[in-house]
C-alpha cells in the first residue's frame, strides 16, 4: 500500500467521529502495517492486533498530523535522522524540500480542519522513499478559482502544477510569499529523476509517467506536455492527495536540479507575461 493511500484513509477517517467508524476484522497481510503506521492510533480506534514494535528509524515515518508551521518544522527536523540520511545531504535536502512544500500548501491554502496527514516508507531493495500527503480541505479547484477561471478539477490540477500560478493572486509569478512554485518544483524533481508522482483533487487525477533514461533532461512548464495519464472522472475527493517516490541513487545533485527548475520557472512566467501584454484590450 502506497503511503498516499494510507494518508487518504486516515484523512477520510478523521472526518468521522471514532464511534461512527466500523472496522471489519482485517484478514489482509497488510493489517499489521496499518497498525504499525499508526492508523488506529491516529483515528482513536481500538485494535485487537498486537505486534512487537521495532525502532522505525531508517524504515518508515508513521502517520503524522501537521496543523501548524511549528509542527511542520519539528517534523522536518526529525525526518532526516529517522530515514538515516545524515550522510546523504543532497537526498536529505530534496526530501526536506518536498515534504515542506507539500505541507505548506495544505496549511496555507487548503483550510483543512484536520491539517495535513503525512507518512513515508523506505524500500531498501529499490533504495526508494515513498511519501504520501492528504487533506480534506477546499481542494485545488476552489483554491485556484480565487484568482483564475477554472472549469473543472483537472484544469485546476494543470494550473496548480504550472510555474508562477497561485490561487492567492492573478499576478504572474505570484507574490513573495506565494510564488506558485512548490508543486511545479516537486513535479519537476520527479520528472528529472524519472520517479513516481500522482496528484488527486476533486474528480481530477494526474499521474506522471516515466520517460526514457536516454532522453536529455528537459522540463516542461505545462504538466500536460510531460508524458502522463489523467482523468477528470474519478470519484470525488474533498481536498487533495499527493504521492511521490524518490529513488535515492537516481537523485540528481539538488543544487543543479533547482537551478534548472528555476530557469524553466522564470522563462515560463516571462513568456506568459509577454503573451498577456500582447492581447488586445477593448476600452
Amino acid at each position: 500500500m502506497h503511503p498516499a493511500v494510507l494518508c487518504m484513509i486516515a484523512a477520510l477517517g478523521m472526518t468521522v467521529k471514532p464511534e461512527n467508524i466500523r472496522c471489519e476484522k482485517l484478514e489482509a497481510r497488510s493489517r499489521h502495517y496499518l497498525l504499525r503506521m499508526g492508523l488506529f492510533k491516529l483515528l482513536n480506534l481500538p485494535s485487537d492486533m498486537s505486534i512487537t514494535e521495532h525502532e522505525p528509524a531508517g524504515r518508515f515515518i508513521p502517520l503524522a498530523q501537521i496543523r501548524t508551521s511549528a509542527e511542520l518544522s519539528r517534523f522536518i527536523a526529525e525526518m532526516t535522522p529517522m530515514l538515516h540520511l545524515e550522510a546523504e545531504p543532497e537526498q536529505a535536502k530534496t526530501l526536506g524540500y518536498i515534504v515542506s512544500e507539500l505541507a505548506r500548501n495544505v496549511l496555507e491554502h487548503a483550510a483543512a480542519e484536520s491539517g495535513a496527514i503525512l507518512c513515508a516508507q523506505y524500500y531498501k531493495k529499490s533504495n526508494a522513499i515513498r511519501i504520501g500527503i492528504a487533506d480534506t480541505g477546499l481542494g485545488m479547484k476552489a483554491t485556484i478559482s480565487q484568482s483564475y477561471s477554472v472549469q473543472n478539477d483537472l484544469q485546476a490540477i494543470q494550473l496548480g502544477l504550472m510555474p508562477g500560478i497561485t490561487g492567492t493572486t492573478r499576478r504572474e509569478g505570484g507574490t513573495e510569499q506565494n510564488a506558485g512554485a512548490g508543486l511545479f518544483f516537486i513535479k519537476s524533481i520527479a520528472s528529472v529523476n524519472r520517479d513516481f508522482f500522482v496528484i488527486y483533487s476533486g474528480n481530477g487525477f494526474y499521474k506522471l509517467l516515466k520517460k526514457s533514461s536516454l532522453k536529455r533532461m528537459h522540463l516542461n512548464a505545462d504538466p500536460f506536455e510531460d508524458r502522463h495519464s489523467k482523468s477528470g472522472g474519478f470519484p470525488f475527493w474533498r481536498g487533495t492527495i499527493v504521492g511521490i517516490d524518490i529513488t535515492l541513487h537516481q537523485t540528481k545533485e539538488f543544487s543543479l536540479l533547482l537551478d534548472a527548475i528555476r530557469q524553466t520557472y522564470t522563462e515560463a512566467v516571462r513568456d506568459r507575461r509577454k503573451a498577456r501584454l500582447k492581447r488586445p484590450r477593448f476600452i
